[in-house]
């Protein structure tokens, strides 16, 4: 059937169904069952019909935007984006484009009104958060998103009291599953790097499962194996220096992140020590160049599909009107060379 110029109103002839049921079916909603919706779908194609997404912001004042706002670590001095946060990315915009949404990135800093701009504006429906640098700073940010009713999602630990909904990865679990590893491949002497500062809950939290494992084992912790390090890899090798240079010995170091312990492994290799052989190395996150550099890093992974298919349908449901919960994913132990075989 032609029809000239076609509306949402024909469609819904067409279809047999109210103009509201067409106008959530082409936005994917699963409000709609599944057959009506891929009717409605079908009918649209064969028309020829596009949404006027400019036209249905203005009825229903939404303007069918994600935002999505990464935290710039660099403090405005560089262009680097956590390869972590990177990889997520793409999830993000796939899996909102399936929702009939679009995605704004942005870069945000906190030193700016980034948490008054967007919904108020217009300018998007809701926000998803990556990363926040100092956490104390930061939840007074997301207080100010909760004070104005705005609707957001963050991808981070779920804290006592924290503002706004959460996805986030089981830190302690993880931490805890990467000293395990090295326990049980005969290391005992395992460094820390990473910042273990409540300003840095994530962080500390991988601190904390490391400690458990090792008191599960018998051992304390020793103090002189612990360096602070932030989650770039020029700071890893900083921190991989200053172990070298002080008086413990030591077979193994869990990196806070791929980032840092990447950066350790270089400063060990700089240095005339092997990977594994010497020293066996850990990372978290799993992000894409761990498999790739040598040898291939052991990690701990986080299913960035998962948090970020999450991430989407929180902040689409928030959006709706619909009930979100926090979620908190379990992790898994990728062992690849860095480690070896009861070194």
């Amino acid at each position: 059937m032609k029809v000239e110029n076609p509306t949402s109103l024909d469609i819904a002839d067409l279809a047999g169904v109210s103009q509201a049921t067409v106008s959530r079916a082409l936005r994917n909603s699963p409000l709609v069952r599944e057959e009506t919706r891929e009717r409605i779908q079908r009918i649209a194609r064969d028309l020829n019909y596009f949404v006027n997404r400019n036209a249905a912001g203005l009825r229903t004042h939404q303007s069918n935007t994600i935002a999505l706002l990464m935290f710039d670590e660099t403090e405005g001095d560089g262009a680097q984006i956590n390869p972590f946060f990177l990889s997520m990315v793409g999830y993000i915009t796939r899996a909102a484009a399936r929702h009939g949404y679009d995605v704004l990135i942005s870069m945000q800093q906190l030193t700016d009104d980034w948490h008054v701009e967007y919904q108020a504006s217009n300018r998007a429906d809701g926000l998803i958060l990556l990363g926040y640098g100092d956490y104390v700073t930061y939840r007074e940010k997301l207080s100010a998103l909760a004070r104005v009713n705005t609707r957001f999602m963050i991808w981070g630990p779920r804290i006592n009291d924290q503002p706004g909904h959460s996805i986030g990865c089981d830190n302690i679990d993880g931490g805890y599953r990467a000293t395990r590893h090295l326990l049980d491949i005969g290391r005992r002497r395992i460094a820390f790097i990473g910042n273990t500062s409540q300003r840095c809950p994530e962080l500390a939290a991988r601190y904390y499962g490391y400690v458990r494992a090792l008191e599960e084992a018998g051992y304390t912790p020793d103090p002189e194996l612990k360096v602070d390090a932030n989650n770039r890899g020029k700071l890893g090798y900083r921190a991989m220096q200053q172990l070298l240079a002080g008086s413990r010995e030591f077979d193994a170091v869990f990196g806070v992140t791929d980032v840092v312990a990447i950066g350790a492994m270089r400063a060990l290799h700089d240095n005339g020590f092997r990977v594994p052989e010497d020293v066996s190395v850990v990372g978290f996150d799993d992000v894409p160049i761990a498999a790739h550099v040598t040898p291939a890093l052991t990690t701990v992974r986080q299913d960035i599909r998962l948090a970020s298919e999450g991430l989407v349908d929180g902040i689409v449901g928030l959006i709706e009107g619909k009930p979100v919960a926090s979620t908190l994913m379990a992790p898994s132990l990728v062992v690849r060379n860095s480690c070896g075989a009861n070194a």
